[in-house]
């Protein structure tokens, strides 16, 4: 008889898989406050009137669109080289992501500034209308693509794997600054939506990240060679 067995640190991985199981209760219980709230009734508005002021930029929609690979791409790396950084990233987006359905129960909110007519007629911009048709304007503040983009790249600083590459480091921060932004040129979002994702980000984020800001920031320390006493 031929057993298979999966080398240690592989098998640790599928193990930790465990931690990842909210994921499905999270998308059924998203379905479900999206069908309770809706177009048809009555909500909270949150769109300020510095909202109007941002142009609407259909190419946004591309940065926007990378908050999907950017959660899996980031959660998978730690799930293979990091164990206890995949660990902290999965609390992390339990806790925030359940935090904010939770508001959205308690305050149903939407916004109002969704293009009646798009102004442009291109690719992009029907791939925005797309992005309308499946997705309502409802149950957006606090901004999950929010939370989730600082989440990615707050993982991705804390990982002691990633110390060493500043590029991927950097390149992870400026992705998530663009996918917040994004959220606002394609009016999926307003400007108090994206403040408050990143308020839950922060509290969320320290207890969970606690060493994290300060630990990856602070340069290593050389001890020095004693001196041959005279």
């Amino acid at each position: 008889m031929i057993v298979l067995r999966l080398p240690a640190s592989l098998s640790a991985s599928w193990r930790d898989l465990k931690y990842a199981l909210w994921l499905p209760v999270y998308l059924v219980s998203f379905v479900l406050l999206e069908q309770v709230v809706d177009g048809s009734h009555s909500y909270w508005a949150t769109q300020l009137p510095l909202d109007r002021l941002i142009p609407f930029q259909e190419l946004f929609v591309i940065p926007y669109c990378m908050w999907y690979p950017l959660l899996v791409a980031v959660g998978l790396s730690l799930l293979v080289r990091d164990s206890k950084g995949f660990r902290r990233y999965m609390c992390f987006l339990a806790v925030s992501f359940f935090l904010s359905e939770l508001i959205w129960f308690l305050i149903p909110n939407g916004q109002d500034l969704r293009p009646p007519v798009m102004p442009r007629d291109n690719f992009f911009s029907r791939w925005v209308a797309g992005l309308y048709s499946i997705d309502t304007n409802t149950n957006v503040f606090p901004s999950v693509h929010v939370v989730g983009s600082i989440g990615a790249a707050w993982a991705v600083w804390d990982s002691c794997p990633f110390r060493r590459k500043p590029a991927l480091r950097w390149g992870t921060v400026v992705l998530a600054a663009l996918i917040c932004l994004s959220t606002l040129f394609i009016k999926q979002h307003t400007v108090l939506d994206v403040a408050g994702g990143a308020a839950l980000a922060v509290a969320v984020g320290l207890p969970v990240y606690r060493h994290a800001p300060l630990a990856a920031l602070r340069p290593r320390r050389h001890s020095r060679p004693m001196e041959n006493p005279e």
